[in-house]
């Protein structure tokens, strides 16, 4: 009976296949449709009571990702390294820095998330390096061929013999980007902190080297990078002076960097062309043997500049620049017309044929939780998991983690030290580092130490993932429910039609012939809203919904029916995402997808 049952559906699906020869079904590449989940490995999970997270404790918690549903596991920087910026300033790329375990360990975490079908990405840092690295030792010593392996200047001469560095350039960090080596007597550019000195890309040397430092993890089965801080890799040739801005905005900014225009130090053309050979890169592998990786570009800039990192027909630049609109252009105060914008201004802009990629979170911006409100956590994780394209996850906004009040003797963010008393709490990143909290135990579970690098946020009694676990409703629970809705071919492969219906109610669909259409609606203001659909021209007015997946704080059940064409009412910062079935037909396509795949 079973033989003659799948002998029957085999009959359907080449009658079907046969009446399609003309549009077949495209094989979607993985990370089109991922759902990446960003670890800060420091702040994790500690496996050995030195209160730092390590490779142990993320593969120890390595079933969260898969409980989840996370494609694949985005890790900053393990490289060895002096954390004078915890990570970021590398003094090996081809090593594992011993505070986060060894090589074996690595190997070991990779085997396992690969055991449940997870992928794993690196974060890459190709501007600059740590002034501990071999390099720049032989660099200052004038060693070949690391002579020039970094941005060296002489001093600018003065008439009284003062030494001053070659132009008015400034750190991110704060302050000159230009420290003295007395050894070497000359300068040397960093754009981060000093001790993260930038590295020359109009080097060939330098850049044969870089690109064998992606070979080496990907030669060790990784499946991608995301390639950090890029707008940076190339200065102005002649070095000149950076316009400072106007005296009443520039002593508006507490960070020196944020008082000057950056057009000598930022988005030269030449970058985009070194993105395109690190591609090449990538391509190698693909070519070799077929498997799939992904390149993702971070670079804070102009959108224009963004979408340059897309690359074209002859330079493909990377598969993702990182999107960073839901991050930079909401927040609590935000209203329905600045979604709107927010989420066009990303597809409305983005080359024909390429793929978008959502983020509300990151190591270096305050939480969802902190800059919108704990209420409109499950709204967010909805609007960024349902968009059409990737998503990017930063750990604990699955559980609704807010940022950690830190004080200034507990700061270890050098951009929170460099602003001083006055500025770090403005700049430092150290809030939204706070360890994950994992349950109501001393430091949340996050380490048996007394002392966790930074402190673990008071509210994790409340706050934690063992305890949302054992409940029946909650922001833990919503997440997961929109990451397995993010399986549907709706979500992979359904067009998207967003729209401001009121001035605090903004709503998108979610549609493809034959499947479930999805619609999702948010009030992002503060008080209750009527929510009119009637003018929506693609939703019938006699058409049934359920509620598929509500926040927790909106009024409406799992299940529940009714036509919304009507009006119906949303709680303040609530949100639901409503289904509606078709005819029997979208059960076939679900059920070809569960046997032949997409």
């Amino acid at each position: 009976m079973a033989l003659l049952l799948l002998n029957l559906v085999e009959s359907i699906i080449k009658a079907f296949s046969a009446r399609h020869e003309k549009s077949p079904i495209k094989i979607l590449e993985w990370w089109k449709t991922a759902l990446y989940y960003q670890v800060n490995p420091r702040s994790f999970k500690d496996s050995n009571g030195d209160g730092i997270g390590d490779l142990k404790g993320i593969e120890e918690q390595a079933e969260h990702f898969k409980d989840l549903g996370v494609d694949c596991v985005l890790l900053s920087p393990i490289f060895k390294s002096p954390m004078a910026d915890f990570g970021y300033d590398i003094s090996d790329y081809n090593m594992i820095d011993p505070v986060y375990g060894t090589m074996d360990d690595f190997v070991s975490l990779q085997k396992k998330l690969q055991s449940l079908g997870i992928k794993i990405i690196l974060d890459f840092v190709p501007n600059h390096s740590s002034d501990e690295h071999k390099w720049f030792k032989k660099s200052v010593d004038k060693i070949m061929p690391y002579k020039d392996f970094y941005v060296w200047r002489d001093a600018k001469s003065n008439d009284n013999n003062t030494r001053t560095p070659p132009n008015n350039w400034q750190s991110l960090f704060s302050n000159s980007a230009w420290t003295w080596n007395e050894q070497r007597k000359q300068y040397y550019l960093h754009q981060f902190d000093r001790k993260q000195p930038d590295l020359n890309y109009r080097n060939k040397d330098l850049v044969e080297e870089m690109k064998n430092n992606l070979r080496f993890w990907l030669d060790l089965g990784i499946d991608g990078y995301r390639l950090v801080a890029v707008p940076f890799l190339f200065e102005h040739p002649d070095f000149l002076d950076d316009i400072r801005k106007p005296e009443k905005l520039a002593k508006k900014e507490k960070n020196t960097y944020d008082q000057y225009y950056h057009p000598n130090t930022m988005d030269l053309d030449e970058t985009y062309g070194m993105i395109n050979q690190f591609r090449d890169v990538i391509d190698e592998y693909t070519l070799k043997d077929g498997k799939s990786r992904v390149m993702i570009t971070e670079a804070y800039t102009s959108l224009e500049n963004t979408m340059r990192y897309y690359g074209n027909e002859t330079n493909l630049g990377a598969h993702m620049p990182f999107n960073f609109g839901l991050i930079d252009r909401l927040n609590k105060y935000s209203n329905a017309t600045k979604f709107n914008e927010a989420i066009n201004n990303w597809l409305d802009n983005m080359p024909d044929g390429k793929c978008a990629n959502w983020a509300i979170g990151n190591h270096d911006n305050p939480r969802v939780s902190t800059r919108f409100g704990d209420k409109m956590v499950d709204a967010m994780n909805m609007l960024n998991m349902l968009l059409p394209g990737a998503a990017f996850t930063y750990m604990g906004e699955e559980i609704g983690m807010s940022d950690t009040a830190i004080h200034w003797d507990q700061t270890v963010d050098p951009r929170g030290r460099n602003a001083g008393l006055s500025g770090f709490q403005t700049l430092s990143r150290d809030p939204a580092r706070s360890p994950y909290q994992w349950n109501a135990s001393a430091n949340a579970g996050f380490t048996v130490s007394s002392k966790p690098w930074l402190p673990v946020n008071p509210n994790y009694r409340m706050v934690n993932l063992e305890t949302q676990r054992m409940q029946y409703w909650n922001h833990y629970t919503v997440y997961k429910r929109l990451a397995k809705l993010r399986k549907t071919r709706t979500v992979q492969r359904g067009s998207f039609d967003g729209k401001e219906l009121s001035q605090w109610v903004y709503a998108f669909t979610r549609s493809l012939p034959s499947a479930e259409t999805y619609l999702v609606v948010m009030n992002v203001g503060s008080e209750y809203e009527d929510v009119d659909l009637s003018n929506w021209p693609t939703l019938e007015k006699d058409e049934m919904w359920q509620v598929h997946t509500p926040s927790v704080n909106a009024q409406y059940l799992i299940g529940y029916s009714f036509k919304p064409y009507y009006q119906f009412t949303l709680k303040p910062k609530s949100a639901v995402v409503l289904f509606n079935k078709k005819s029997s037909s979208s059960y076939f396509i679900i059920f070809r997808h569960s046997i032949v795949g997409n």
